[in-house]
């Protein structure tokens, strides 16, 4: 199996999630700019959408898009599966929520041009951060375990420190946990980012 990211970007959740479901799967950098992999293959041909992640099984079947890679490997792993269907609907919720709210409106802030309206956006942002930290009363965001809607949230504190955000203080000890577990440190070394 093969996971195409580009480093420290919203495929650092897919791959958290699958180190912590204790997954094999062989990480392909992408080039952010070039889009071509660590071969020199345009990715477009592995991927016609042209982003990560990308998750290739072993018989050439393919995966996109953070919240259906999320949820297969939370499927796959007992530690990651929710519960019940309702708490695997809460967790696709959250996912949802995270991708449309948040990895969203982080690509406009970073990609958009003009200055502008990123204000707006920087403002939008922290309001879904702080609509977050108000349900984050246990030590992860679906309650006493961890989930792949941490890895997916890490990601976006992560990419909200890169931007000078300030988030609300509940997310620094919730960041130390996440990195002080081995299969994210893990992750961080293997994409050159401990």
């Amino acid at each position: 199996m093969k996971l195409y990211y580009f480093a420290d970007g919203c495929s650092l959740a897919s791959h958290i999630a699958l180190n912590e479901a204790d997954i094999a799967v062989e990480p392909i950098k992408v080039d952010v700019e070039t889009r071509q992999t660590e071969q020199g293959r345009p990715f477009a041909e592995i991927n016609p959408k042209g982003y990560v992640p990308a998750l290739v099984f072993d018989d050439d079947a393919m995966l996109t898009e953070n919240i259906a890679i999320l949820d297969w490997i939370a499927q796959q792993a007992p530690a990651l599966k929710p519960a019940d269907e309702m708490a695997r609907t809460r967790q696709n919720e959250m996912l949802a929520f995270i991708s449309t709210e948040l990895h969203k409106s982080f690509l406009g802030l970073f990609f958009l041009p003009g200055e502008d309206a990123k204000p707006i956006i920087a403002d939008s942002i922290a309001s879904r951060f702080s609509y977050l930290s108000e349900r984050l009363a246990n030590d992860y965001l679906l309650g006493e375990r961890f989930s792949v809607a941490d890895a997916f949230l890490y990601v976006m504190l992560r990419w909200a420190k890169m931007s000078d955000m300030t988030t609300p203080d509940i997310f620094e000890p919730y960041v130390e946990r996440i990195e002080a577990r081995p299969a994210v440190q893990a992750t961080l070394r293997a994409e050159g980012l401990a």
